[in-house]
């Protein structure tokens, strides 16, 4: 589980699938009111704190975006609270009830996959050109090679297997479009795998 704030009133939660594995809780169930959720969350909201100091008391957004073969991203927003209206029996009411949720489900078909190494960015491209139409973009940001792909009807095989390679030489990132688009450098915007196997050829 990795936290990051990403304003003064806003964090973004990592979770990996082994995260929810070992808590007993399928992706779907992410939705869905069950103690397990909860008692997730609490957890999430525990280590906001600790690491943060991101204060969950209020209202809560909570949106959850389900990235395939990485995880889930969590988006935490804390809302404005009218103190003047907030009675001491607000509260009592609320005891239990610790976290008001606006939950929304997404799901983004994007992969993205983070390299140190430019040579390793190199062999990966070279392995997995043959099983993509569409190459991506890549990107730099803080110090690595960020490709981002989107595997549009690709063949179930097909998919285990780039995910199988992409995953041996870098690492699953949770990084949107948005962050990269603002704060990092698009090196090749379409087409990446493709463009570096031609310009790079062994």
């Amino acid at each position: 589980m990795k936290i990051e704030r990403l304003s003064q009133d806003k964090i973004r939660i990592f979770l990996t699938f082994d995260d929810l594995t070992e808590r007993g809780i399928q992706k779907d169930d992410m939705w869905r009111e069950i103690p397990k959720v909860h008692e997730l969350f609490g957890e999430m909201m525990d280590q906001a704190y600790t690491e943060l100091g991101f204060d969950p008391s209020g209202p809560l957004a909570v949106e959850v975006f389900a990235l395939p073969a990485q995880g889930m991203v969590v988006i935490v927003t804390r809302g404005k609270m009218d103190l003047q209206s907030y009675t001491h029996e607000d509260y009592e009411d609320e005891a239990e009830e610790m976290y008001e949720m606006e939950v929304t489900l997404e799901q983004s078909d994007e992969i993205a996959y983070a390299f140190r190494d430019f040579e390793d960015l190199l062999c990966v491209a070279k392995i997995i050109n043959p099983l993509l139409i569409d190459g991506g973009t890549l990107y730099s940001y803080k110090n690595r090679y960020i490709l981002r792909l989107e595997p549009i009807d690709m063949e179930e095989q097909r998919y285990q297997t780039l995910i199988a390679v992409l995953s041996e030489y870098g690492e699953a990132t949770s990084i949107t479009d948005a962050v990269l688009d603002e704060y990092g450098n698009k090196i090749i915007s379409d087409d990446a795998v493709k463009v570096l196997c031609r310009y790079f050829q062994s």
